[in-house]
């Protein structure tokens, strides 16, 4: 093996030195090819012969290691980065951009979250926490273009034709508003409204003897109401001021004369219930002019005129002044192209669904419209008029009642017909759209505002630290923050505070409003917290027993029903269901319950009062007892209740008696006029000329300070 070696040795060296002369000895099959300049050795056919590893030879690699590729964490970067935000693009905090800054040429003691880094600095800290880095994309957002629908310009005059007058009926409540609108189409509205109050805003089509028609809005007087007459004045031509002759002016009346002062709509005075012997109207439109409602008998331009709602007294003439006031107005309007109106209710209906009652401005509405209103559409199924009765369409000044939409628009909303359904998706969707922007800045807006005063507390914080390094700085914070992380409440904490949470449910929107105008008035927070936690239109569901299971609330219903299941599962459930039909009643019984929630207030109750008169001591067993010798001032001491010693004006002390003797039988009650000697439970002084009062404790139920109005 050694020889054979040797000869290796020799065969490479020669072959080294003149490769030409060894393969003219070697046969065809093992020489390599002349143009390959490649030593003889290193051919494929003479690798078999170093099949064995020579001393000083070695072991060739077959798996050499590779190391395995890491990921490193990529960070966004852009110019002009300030550490604060280099930071939170690497997803650490603001010291590790700090140490990751020493041992450079940045001083890193000025640093501050706000500072603004140059850009090597802001590589260099990425690279160092062994991190890569890309710079951020420049990306305009490209602006959405506007699909909203909108009014129609003014029509050409010559394509106007006359309409009836929309008149709105005003007045404090029970003046006799519906009293009036009932006389005037025969029929009997007032009966089917609860409490005799109208809670909402009626619309009907009213034809006169003399053939003139005349659409009247029948608002609520409460003063729960406000937007809804707010509403019917901005929807009106001519607003009819009901006031009582035997009332005068109250305070709906005057919110009714601002309400059609801002539309800006002509008044019409009708003084209502002439026929009543207390009735006095001169007095009426003398109180009208406090409020600048100056009738015609004092200068004005303000018709009044005196009637009697109940007894159809001089309604005709109330009917003629209004058709008089709207020929003067010359109201007209365009029937055709899209139509425009406004509603003014909405609510949902078992068997129609979603409805709203609208009244058309323009154009005339048609079954198969599409009708665009907020954030909701509709393809027009049905039109009712105010007896119920399907109409084929509706013309400028009709009210009608809208069933086709897809969800519930609000009441106030403008009505808008678009040529299509996929124009109202648009228009729908732009609108939410435009809304969510909306919210999304105003949440910007309170977000700067909370980081604004969060930096103002952390430089204040770090004022009086500049002088130090930042290791210094940094260990200052740990030690002032320390008590305070220590004794970090825990995420989940018990409320302290009492809370009533509520579900309104109402049969119209403008109820719903209306309730909801009453509840931001609610100022006893302090007393008991009041939350809304849901509120909607229609029927109390399951869904509404549910959430009130959980969160412990009451559910609310105005003008809305439960069905028996529905009432048996709020009973098994714990849920208060309380459903109402006139409004102040549901406020009441919401008053009760916030009251109920509230704890008992202790009150005391004085009944007798002694005067100590002397000390002396009594033996029990071994024991000497120190006795007081009073006198019965006033009412009766008895044993059983609780007493105070009082020495001036300090009470010195409070409890309850071991003994209570009558000369020297024990007794329950000392009566005015006796004598009586009484020991303590505890050490007590008891001096000459003291006074004893004895007093029981009562529990006195709490009202809620709250005062919505009613």
């Amino acid at each position: 093996m050694n020889v054979m070696s040797s000869v290796m040795r020799g065969a490479r060296r020669l072959a080294h030195a003149d490769p030409n002369l060894v393969s003219h000895f070697l046969p065809p099959s093992l020489r390599c090819p002349s143009r390959s300049p490649a030593p003889l050795l290193t051919c494929r056919q003479n690798r078999k012969f170093a099949s064995k590893q020579v001393k000083g030879q070695k072991k060739d690699q077959k798996n050499p290691k590779v190391k395995a590729k890491v990921d490193k964490q990529e960070v966004e970067i852009r110019q002009r980065m300030t550490a604060a935000a280099l930071a939170e693009a690497m997803n650490k905090d603001f010291d590790h951009v700090l140490e990751a800054l020493l041992n450079t040429s940045v001083d890193v003691d000025p640093l501050e979250p706000d500072s603004v880094l140059e850009e090597r600095w802001i590589k260099e800290v990425v690279t160092r926490s062994g991190m890569k880095f890309r710079w951020a994309k420049l990306s305009e957002s490209r602006e959405r273009p506007n699909r909203d629908a909108h009014r129609r310009p003014p029509a050409d005059p010559s394509s106007l034709v006359p309409r009836p007058p929309v008149v709105t009926i005003m007045g404090h409540v029970d003046h006799g508003k519906t009293s009036l609108l009932d006389s005037l189409r025969k029929s009997q509205i007032v009966s089917t409204e609860a409490g005799g109050i109208t809670q909402h805003i009626g619309a009907f089509l009213v034809q006169l003897p003399t053939g003139e028609k005349i659409t009247f809005l029948d608002t609520p007087g409460h003063a729960a109401f406000s937007a809804m007459r707010a509403r019917g004045a901005n929807a009106t031509d001519i607003v009819i001021l009901v006031v009582a002759a035997d009332d005068g002016v109250m305070n709906q009346t005057v919110e009714s004369i601002q309400h059609a002062r801002r539309a800006k709509v002509p008044m019409i005075v009708a003084v209502n219930k002439c026929d009543k012997p207390q009735a006095d109207p001169q007095r009426v439109k003398q109180e009208l002019l406090a409020h600048d409602v100056v009738c015609e008998e004092f200068g004005g331009d303000v018709q009044a005129i005196h009637i009697s709602a109940l007894k159809g007294d001089n309604l005709m003439a109330l009917a003629e002044a209004t058709v008089a006031l709207a020929e003067v107005l010359e109201l007209k309007a365009e029937p055709s192209g899209l139509v425009e109106g406004l509603i003014i209710e909405s609510r949902t209906d078992k068997g129609k669904g979603p409805v709203t009652t609208a009244i058309v401005q323009r154009g005339t509405l048609k079954r198969g419209c599409i009708l665009v209103a907020g954030k909701s559409w509709a393809k027009v199924r049905f039109l009712f008029d105010e007896n119920g009765r399907a109409v084929p369409e509706a013309g400028p000044s009709a009210a009608v009642e809208v069933v086709g939409w897809k969800e519930l628009p609000s009441a106030g909303e403008v009505l808008l017909e678009v040529e299509s359904e996929q124009r109202a998706r648009e228009v729908v969707e732009w609108r939410s759209y435009e809304e969510e922007q909306q919210k999304l800045q105003e949440e910007q807006s309170v977000i700067e505002l909370k980081q604004k005063v969060h930096l103002e507390e952390y430089r204040k914080e770090r004022a009086g630290l500049t002088h130090l390094s930042w290791r210094q700085r940094k260990s200052a914070l740990y030690r002032a923050n320390k008590t305070k992380y220590a004794v970090r409440p825990s995420e989940r904490t018990q409320r302290d505070e009492l809370s009533l949470p509520l579900i309104i449910k109402g049969d119209v929107d403008g109820s719903v409003e209306a309730i909801l105008n009453i509840l931001d008035s609610y100022d006893a927070q302090e007393q008991c917290q009041l939350e809304v936690l849901h509120f909607g239109i229609g029927d109390v569901s399951e869904n509404d027993v549910n959430m009130a299971e959980t969160f412990g609330g009451s559910i609310y219903g105005f003008n809305v029903a439960a069905s028996r299941s529905i009432q048996q599962l709020a009973a098994k459930r714990g849920v208060p269901l309380r459903l109402h039909n006139v409004i102040y009643k549901l406020m009441d019984e919401l008053k009760d319950e916030l009251s109920s929630k509230l704890p008992p207030l202790l009150s005391e109750n004085v009944l007798g009062e002694a005067t100590v008169l002397a000390m002396f001591d009594v033996s029990v067993g071994k024991k000497k007892v120190p006795v007081a010798g009073c006198r019965v001032q006033k009412g009766q001491l008895d044993r059983r209740l609780k007493f105070r010693l009082i020495r001036g004006r300090d009470t010195v002390w409070e409890g309850s008696l071991v003994a209570l003797k009558h000369h020297k039988d024990d007794v329950q009650t000392v009566k005015t006029g006796m004598e009586c000697g009484l020991s303590a439970d505890g050490d007590v002084d008891f001096r000459p000329g003291d006074t004893v009062v004895c007093f029981e404790e009562q529990d006195a139920p709490q009202v809620t300070s709250w005062d919505p109005g009613f």
